[in-house]
């Protein structure tokens, strides 16, 4: 078995394990919750808002399909939106049960290489795309202060402390891209130097395979810049196209909220705080953030109901948003690897 593949199968074991102590940490923290209390809470909440929400996050995988085509197209690779859906099941899947926020990517270029799509083009897309799904949580993020700052004291210590530090690493994240964008040879010229420092004080290792590994960046990231050059319309659509996606996953617990006869307008200010909760965990170098999620969550919601409602609104929605949503991208991204591979068998 390849090394790639024991990896794999390695982080969806991992992601697997800390899913089930996930849910049954949080379970523990609430004395009378249950599973089967919660399938009862969610059978007596009002169905229409959770087919609503269950909805909204199926379009959270929709309007990243949407980005990338937006992206293809502009550079003259138009796919249909079904190839879309391929390329964002496999990249919210494989980005889920790794550590790496960018841990999909490799995945969604695999099916984009099957389609026919250059290396460069695929990786220039992914890159930009990318770049625009970061950018899109900061400005969120900024709405919900700017709408509300108090929002943000309403956490406790720590939780603010995850806000905070997911806001400067994503902050810098778009600033490095753009960074980049315009001067990559001086930027990767300059993180070349730093790693060579690194091994000479020997606190890296084996610096050849970072360099070849920083020289595969810089290729990509030079594809993308020469790909967008003069196209600022790529940049603006693939922003706009993020900024649905990421507001269809976090409206859900805003919606979820609603299904258990919460008040309309306590939803709105949910859906800001749950905007803060986004970016505090974005950061977090775990899969799927979990139980980093969770406890920003669970915190962020205790301002707004009791502690055990917290818990309850975290379940169901962490349930859609993720579990479900990953499931089923999981299951999409099988069939079509699997249709795929028998239309390569047959062409043998």
């Amino acid at each position: 078995m390849k090394g790639s593949q024991k990896k794999k199968i390695f982080w969806m074991i991992f992601s697997l394990a800390l899913a089930l102590l996930t849910i049954w940490a949080v379970l523990k923290q609430s004395e009378d919750m249950s599973i089967k209390k919660l399938l009862t809470i969610i059978e007596g909440a009002d169905k229409k808002w959770i087919i609503v929400s269950m909805i909204s996050a199926t379009l959270f995988v929709f309007f990243e399909a949407v980005a990338i085509c937006s992206i293809l197209k502009e550079i003259s690779y138009k796919k249909s939106i079904g190839k879309g859906i391929l390329y964002s099941t496999s990249d919210i899947y494989f980005s889920a049960i790794t550590p790496s926020a960018t841990g999909g990517q490799p995945a969604s270029a695999f099916f984009m290489l099957r389609d026919g799509i250059p290396v460069g083009v695929a990786s220039a897309t992914l890159v930009v795309n990318l770049m625009m799904y970061t950018a899109a949580i900061i400005f969120l993020g900024l709405i919900a202060v700017i709408v509300s700052p108090k929002l943000y004291f309403e956490f406790n210590f720590w939780s603010r402390v995850f806000i905070g530090a997911g806001a400067i690493g994503l902050t810098v994240l778009v600033i490095f891209f753009l960074a980049v964008l315009r001067r990559g040879e001086k930027v990767f010229t300059a993180l070349a130097n730093l790693l060579r420092l690194l091994h000479k004080k020997k606190i890296i290792h084996k610096l050849d395979s970072r360099l070849l590994r920083l020289n595969k960046i810089q290729i990509d990231y030079e594809n993308c810049s020469s790909l967008i050059a003069g196209k600022s319309s790529i940049m603006f659509k693939a922003f706009f196209w993020n900024v649905i996606q990421r507001s269809c996953q976090i409206v859900v617990p805003s919606m979820v909220y609603m299904a258990l006869g919460g008040q309309r307008h306590q939803s709105v200010l949910l859906f800001f705080k749950q905007c803060l909760i986004t970016i505090g965990y974005n950061f977090v170098p775990i899969p799927g953030a979990m139980g980093i999620a969770d406890y920003l969550m669970i915190d962020g919601f205790s301002s707004f109901m009791t502690k055990n409602a917290a818990f309850e609104l975290d379940m169901i929605s962490r349930g859609i948003t993720f579990y479900i949503c990953v499931t089923l991208s999981g299951l999409i991204t099988l069939i079509g690897y699997m249709k795929g591979k028998k239309r390569y068998d047959r062409s043998l």
